[in-house]
């Protein structure tokens, strides 16, 4: 009788062990689907238009944002430039996806507003299409107040990036500047960029020298001992903090 009782309690040991394992073993399958299942791939966006990639992102589950606008000889306005993340990416569902917008090219002349108001440089440049960037105020005994002192890109500037321009605006000398605009240094000779920077208080790396013929963004081929290129990038905001690096022709 003990030793039936004995088998009864194994028998029901090991009926409620398999009973615990199939749970176990359902709730990681039901929690892989669950898991996987508000997984989606990102889809290739560039080249369709905004609103087609809204509707593809849409139907995934998946949030589109439009982070910038550039110009682009080789993307039709309204389209797709570039996304973020990569297609093919594996995210959740709700992930937000970033896109850059095409304007197609570049149509608008980028008028001058050095030595005028930086209100009216402000509407200037929104009657050619284009937006203020960044305005860094910079004491200047010799300019008025608010006038501005530089722009980048420069005035009639073909093939810029953005529908954006960055001001240097005149501070009260007696004003504490908050910051640069980075100036284009590229064809300056290595000398000449490095003063330009010392003048204002930045600071420079040792320059990184590269070998070869080399083009700069104007195409020109620049002379051994010049900048090609630069870390801001023109129209940066830079001070006194940042060190910038310049990569020169050898």
């Amino acid at each position: 009788m003990k030793s039936r009782h004995i088998v009864n309690f194994f028998q029901v040991a090991s009926l409620l062990m398999v009973l615990v394992t199939v749970a176990l073993l359902a709730a990681i399958i039901t929690m892989h689907f669950a898991i996987h299942g508000a997984e989606v791939k990102v889809p290739a966006l560039k080249a369709m238009t905004v609103a087609d990639a809204r509707h593809e992102t849409a139907g995934l589950g998946l949030n589109l944002d439009v982070d910038n606008r550039y110009y682009s000889a080789d993307v039709a306005a309204g389209h797709i430039l570039t996304q973020s993340p990569e297609p093919g990416t594996v995210v959740r569902r709700e992930w937000r996806v970033r896109v850059s917008e095409s304007l197609g090219p570049q149509q608008v002349d980028v008028p001058n507003t050095v030595g005028i108001e930086d209100r009216m440089a402000a509407l200037e440049l929104q009657r050619a299409g284009l937006e203020v960037g960044s305005t860094i105020s910079l004491p200047d005994a010799g300019a008025a107040e608010n006038t501005v002192l530089a722009q980048d890109p420069p005035a009639h500037a073909r093939d810029i990036e953005g529908p954006s321009v960055s001001l240097l605006v005149a501070a009260p000398d007696s004003e504490a500047p908050d910051g640069y605009v980075m100036p284009d240094l590229t064809g300056l000779s290595v000398v000449t960029a490095q003063m330009q920077l010392q003048k204002v208080g930045i600071k420079t790396a040792t320059p990184n020298y590269a070998e070869g013929q080399i083009q700069v963004a104007n195409n020109s081929t620049v002379t051994p001992g010049s900048v090609v290129a630069q870390s801001p990038i023109a129209g940066a905001r830079v001070d006194q903090t940042d060190l910038v690096k310049l990569t020169v022709r050898k």
